[in-house]
């Protein structure tokens, strides 16, 4: 009786054990594709999350990546010419399928679903990058992890801010590099390339990145074949990566009739560098210190300490790990190229990053959170090397992601709510949405100053008259009582361009009246006299 006893629980503990196996083979045969759904869903709940909760578009920078997607598609001059000169083109061009509808405009849907992609699409490169370095699906999954759940990745996934798909881009970038120095497989070479080409085209770090992995490339090439395969090398990966840089200095030439006019153009981010330096706001240019610590200070308020550390500790391990190729450890340099370009932006004024600790006040502080996806990287190899760490590490890493959950430690939403990256801009855009938006009429705007105001507004873009469309801002300008019936702008501010055109114009100064004064913008009427005056709809030749 009890070997018969014996022999039921060991059948019967040999089919669980099966069983249990077979649930683990399933897991480690399909990590990639439950990556992509455990992923995708988490970034759908959070954008839902901050959508009910309207925290999804309090960027200005979101606000106005959307706008000018919409004006490709609705405007009073719409057309391509609306992607303007300063930021750039791509991730306008992919909210063109959607954006013309209302919600996915009004939303922040269209700009947010190419960072919702992208959050999914660097996680799993993070994945693949680890793989490739022979990380155990352990330190795999840590690293996906500690990116994937970090509070300030998961709340700019869900807006139309750019970090995310240059993230993804750069990391894409990143995983094909350390596969070629394995292989140098031509084709992987253009794998590289596009990926490159991409980033050139979302963010201007991009541009640094191209001019880091060319070096590299070369480099690799020439120290192992000589000069000229390096030579022929590079040419082929500079022609295909660099493209996207040679198609904007041609756009700006054909449309503003200046190649370097995103450069140095009044909109560029020079011309806003100068008016902050001569107002004492750049602490950072030339100087090499607290352009250093302003942007670590950045890099930790996105992330955390610990992690940082642990993650120094495992770059380290990792670049004298004899068991890597030394190709694959000096690729691997690359993941540092936020850190470099970063640094490099704000000691020569191209940037501007405010943290409290320096500056008293927030600012573009989520510039910090393009090193997670290297930091994650190097965590997750830590963490397969040291496994007798491993559970620890586990342990502290749902501690301290727990409490930045409950204490809702998410300094790019900090700087979006209270810092100089957002504005609040309810008291014009709600009059507008209240008087305006049912009224005919025109409403005399800059977008480069008040693009927000028009996004909030609830407003159809062809209803704003503004510097993109022509003909159109030209005759408001000189004659506003025929075109305009409100005027939005900051009196007294010469980086307002509605204040500059009607500063010393004599209908505005005559026919119109200040109705409300707030703290980002004035808002005019036309006398009521002066209504039957007014161009109440389009004119067909000035559509052109």
């Amino acid at each position: 009786m009890k070997i018969r006893i014996v022999k039921f629980f060991t059948i019967q503990l040999d089919l669980d054990l099966r069983h249990i196996r077979s649930v683990i083979d399933f897991l480690k045969n399909h990590t990639i594709l439950l990556l992509i759904i455990t992923l995708s869903v988490i970034s759908v709940l959070s954008f839902i999350y901050y959508y009910i909760i309207e925290l999804g578009f309090l960027y200005n920078d979101a606000r106005s990546h959307l706008d000018i997607g919409r004006r490709v598609v609705e405007n009073l001059k719409p057309g391509f010419a609306q992607l303007g000169s300063v930021w750039l083109p791509l991730p306008h061009l992919l909210m063109i399928p959607t954006i013309w509808n209302d919600f996915m405009w009004h939303s922040g849907l269209s700009g947010a679903i190419q960072s919702m992609i992208s959050y999914v699409g660097t996680s799993l490169f993070i994945y693949l990058l680890l793989r490739e370095l022979k990380i155990d699906l352990f330190g795999r999954l840590i690293g996906v992890g500690v990116f994937a759940f970090n509070l300030n990745i998961l709340y700019i996934q869900s807006t139309a801010m750019t970090e995310l798909l240059l993230l993804a881009t750069m990391t894409a970038a990143v995983y094909e590099l350390i596969v070629w120095y394995k292989d140098e497989n031509l084709l992987r070479l253009l794998r590289i390339g596009f990926w490159v080409l991409l980033s050139t085209l979302i963010r201007y770090d991009g541009w640094f990145l191209f001019l880091f992995i060319t070096v590299i490339i070369f480099s690799h090439i020439f120290y192992k074949y000589g000069y000229k395969k390096a030579e022929g090398t590079v040419i082929l990966f500079a022609t295909f990566a660099g493209f996207g840089i040679l198609l904007w200095f041609l756009w700006n030439f054909m449309i503003f009739k200046d190649p370097m006019y995103f450069v140095f153009g009044p909109y560029s981010a020079n011309a806003q560098q100068k008016a902050m330096e001569a107002a004492g706001a750049l602490p950072t240019k030339y100087n090499l210190y607290i352009s250093f610590i302003t942007y670590m200070y950045a890099f930790i308020y996105n992330s955390n300490p610990f992690f940082i550390f642990i993650a120094f500790i495992g770059a380290c391990i990792m670049w004298f790990d004899k068991r890597i190729k030394s190709g694959v450890r000096i690729a691997s340099v690359t993941l540092f190229v936020p850190l470099f370009f970063n640094i490099f932006a704000l000691y020569f004024g191209h940037s501007s990053l405010y943290v409290k600790d320096i500056m008293g006040s927030w600012f573009n502080v989520r510039y910090g959170l393009v090193m997670i996806p290297t930091m994650a990287i190097f965590i997750g190899y830590f963490v397969h090397k040291i496994k007798s760490m491993r559970y620890l590490f586990l342990g502290l890493f749902f501690f301290i992601t727990f409490f930045s959950y409950v204490n809702a430690e998410a300094v790019s939403l900090d700087d979006a709510i209270s810092g100089s990256s957002g504005k609040n801009v309810k008291e014009v855009s709600g009059w507008l949405k209240k008087n305006a938006k049912e009224a005919e009429g025109f409403v005399l705007i800059s977008v480069a100053s008040h693009d927000a105001i028009i996004f909030s507004s609830g407003m159809q873009m062809s209803r704003f008259i503004h510097e993109g469309t022509g003909d159109y801002w030209d005759m408001a300008t000189a004659h506003p009582s025929s075109w305009a019936r409100w005027i939005i702008m900051r009196t007294y501010d010469e980086g307002d361009s509605t204040f500059r055109s009607l500063r010393y114009n004599k209908e505005f100064v005559n026919n119109y009246k200040l109705i409300y004064k707030y703290p980002f913008a004035d808002i005019y009427e036309i006398k009521e006299q002066y209504l039957s005056q007014l161009n109440l709809q389009p004119v067909s030749y000035m559509n052109r």
